[in-house]
């Protein structure tokens, strides 16, 4: 693959910051990475996690071969001490997430955020897998802990094209489906969907343990709608164009994303979700420094 592909996603200053900056779980059940994480779990027992679909890589010993014969497929057994520290990486690439220009789309944006949090997890050892989804999942990438893997989701985002509607709670339910228990989730997102249909979905996650962090990612024309005179908006996931005057909409707009903001921010607290809203105008080393260090005041605070 080209260096410019990489060079597309790793931001090398912003690798300065977060490249040595450990990524810790909070309260998951690690596997076998002796001393890198704390595991809550005492003794030396191993206990039954449940099933997730076989996935290239996979080791075949694994294979649960009486689900195999009763549903004709692959599912590998997972056990609480053999699961290690997995992060899951989902990115949606729908029409919406293609607004903004230059670094400051917010696809581009977010995929970088996605890739430079891959780059620092493998560095500690961990694994990490992408998944990314419009209307339908697109693809993914299977978990692995090799620095290969960074080329892999980089190859992959390389070729992404927003262009359709999103589908998220049908499509976070398929991609749940691949996880084990007791792992971390990344959603990179702008969220504009049916806030109560995606409730369920992170319901699910977190009734099988899983640490779910939620990156609202906007532009800042999003946020803050400054903008003056008369101005054409366009649609990008619906073929519809309003000629409109801004002062004439701009209360009223305000209002509007007030309002989605603090529904999200209920849902997310109220299913315990982190929810960090992304600006795409702020600098990304200023905000993973500011996320890091919260996330490591909140693990000395348990």
């Amino acid at each position: 693959m080209p260096q410019t592909v990489l060079n597309r996603y790793l931001d090398p200053e912003v690798l300065g910051h977060v490249a040595e900056r450990h990524l810790n779980p909070r309260g998951l059940v690690i596997g076998n990475l002796a001393g890198a994480h704390k595991s809550p779990l005492a003794g030396f027992a191993v206990e039954f996690a449940g099933h997730r679909e076989y996935a290239p890589g996979d080791d075949p010993k694994h294979i649960d071969w009486r689900v195999y014969y009763t549903r004709d497929k692959y599912f590998v057994k997972q056990y609480e001490l053999e699961t290690n520290f997995v992060c899951h990486l989902v990115l949606d690439v729908s029409a919406s997430m293609r607004y903004g220009e230059a670094r400051e789309q917010k696809l581009l944006y977010a995929a970088q955020m996605a890739t430079m949090l891959g780059y620092s997890i493998v560095r500690q050892s961990d694994k990490v897998t992408l998944s990314t989804f419009d209307s339908r999942v697109r693809g993914f990438v299977p978990p692995s802990n090799s620095m290969d893997q960074i080329v892999r989701m980089t190859h992959h985002l390389d070729e992404i094209k927003a262009e359709e509607k999103t589908a998220m709670a049908d499509c976070l339910n398929e991609i749940a489906g691949r996880m084990g228990r007791r792992e971390i989730v990344m959603i990179f997102s702008d969220f504009f969907t049916n806030l109560d249909e995606l409730e369920p979905i992170l319901q699910r996650l977190r009734y099988s343990r899983h640490e779910v962090v939620l990156f609202q990612v906007m532009h800042h024309d999003e946020l803050a709608f400054e903008m003056d005179g008369m101005v054409k908006f366009v649609g990008l996931e619906v073929p519809e164009e309003l000629l409109a005057q801004t002062d004439d909409l701009k209360r009223a707009y305000l209002l509007a994303v007030k309002k989605f903001n603090d529904h999200f921010q209920e849902i997310a607290q109220r299913n315990g979700c982190e929810r960090v809203l992304v600006d795409t105008s702020r600098s990304m080393s200023e905000l993973f420094i500011d996320y890091l260090n919260q996330r490591s005041m909140l693990n000395r605070g348990r």
